[in-house]
This record gives structure tokens, C-alpha cells and sequence, in this order.
């Protein structure tokens, strides 16, 4: 149940002001049908962090033992940091637009989080928890708890969320993680 709920709340908060959060909002603003888009984003993030999970676990387990935590926790400390730095919406307008709310959205969302803080920290997650499917249900929960609101009522809620202050409070989260897997392994 860690492993679940701890994959909730750090992709969640990593999400927040996120390229893929902004390009939630850009396909919210461009097609109607809110729902293909939400079943778009479960497809892409479901086969993403699966990959991401899993390779995290695979990492783990060929990495010595007595490496494993300190990498992992210095990794965490490093993606808070750079969740400090705010991300910019770079999505353009292209042909995949016109393949319809649920292919764009997978397609979109499935490039987006190639590289992106939310994917490396489900890598460190799997790896950390070593549970490729805990790992991927939690932090695909913490996509939609960040996305969804975003694609039903995105500007409202933007308008209302401080993004300095979320990715601060993101930040710590990562740090503390980060601490806490040097401190005190799961692995």
C-alpha cells in the first residue's frame, strides 16, 4: 500500500505546472470530447510508467546492493531540484491534432513524458519499491489526480494554483524521499 500511495502523491505534486498538465489544458482547449482526452492520458501514462516501472525494477536488481539506495535517493533529491525549474508548453500544432481527442492525447502524452520528471520518478519509484504494477497504478492515480481536473475545468483551476509554491512544496517532497531511501532502504 506504500508503494501505492507514496506513486500517488509524488507524481501527483510532480505533475503540477508540468509540460503535460499544460498540454491537458491545450487539448482540453481544443476538442470537445473531455473524456476521450481523460481515457487518452490513462492509455499513454499506463503503458509509459509500465515501461518506466519495470525498467526502474530491472535497474535495481542490476545494480550492486549497496548502491542501490544512495543512488536512488541522490536521483530523488535531483528531480526535486529540478522541479524548481518550470516547464513550458512545447507542443505544436501538427497532424496528430487531427487524428481525433483520444489518439492526439495518447500519442501527445506518451512523447511528453519521455525524459520527463514524472517518468524518472516512476523509474526510481519501481525501483525503490521494486514492484513494477504497485509503481504503475500509484503513479498512474497521481497522473489523473493532476490531469483531470485540468482537462474538465483547466482554467478555473489554473488560475487558482501557485505554481512557484507547488513546485516548492514538490521539491520537498522529493528531498524527504530522497533522505528517506538513504536513511531508511526498502530495497
Amino acid at each position: 500500500m506504500e508503494a501505492i500511495l507514496t506513486s500517488i502523491s509524488t507524481v501527483a505534486l510532480a505533475e503540477m505546472g508540468d509540460k503535460t498538465q499544460l498540454l491537458a489544458l491545450f487539448l482540453a482547449a481544443r476538442f470537445s470530447s473531455k473524456f476521450q482526452i481523460v481515457l487518452g492520458i490513462i492509455a499513454a501514462t499506463l503503458f509509459n510508467h509500465l515501461i518506466s516501472a519495470w525498467f526502474g525494477v530491472q535497474v535495481a536488481e542490476w545494480m550492486p546492493s549497496s548502491w542501490v539506495n544512495w543512488v536512488i535517493g541522490a536521483s530523488f533529491i535531483i528531480v526535486g531540484l529540478w522541479i524548481l525549474i518550470p516547464d513550458k508548453d512545447d507542443s505544436e500544432d501538427s497532424n496528430v491534432l487531427k487524428s481525433g481527442a483520444f489518439i492526439a492525447t495518447f500519442i501527445l502524452f506518451f512523447i511528453a513524458e519521455i525524459g520527463d520528471k514524472t517518468q524518472i520518478a516512476t523509474v526510481l519509484l519501481g525501483a525503490s519499491y521494486q514492484s513494477v504494477y504497485l509503481v504503475t497504478l500509484g503513479s498512474t492515480i497521481g497522473m489523473l489526480v493532476a490531469n483531470v481536473p485540468v482537462v474538465y475545468a483547466g482554467n478555473w483551476i489554473m488560475s487558482r494554483i501557485d505554481p512557484k509554491k507547488t513546485r516548492i512544496a514538490a521539491c520537498i517532497l522529493f528531498v524527504v524521499l530522497g533522505i528517506s531511501a538513504m536513511l531508511y532502504p526498502v530495497v
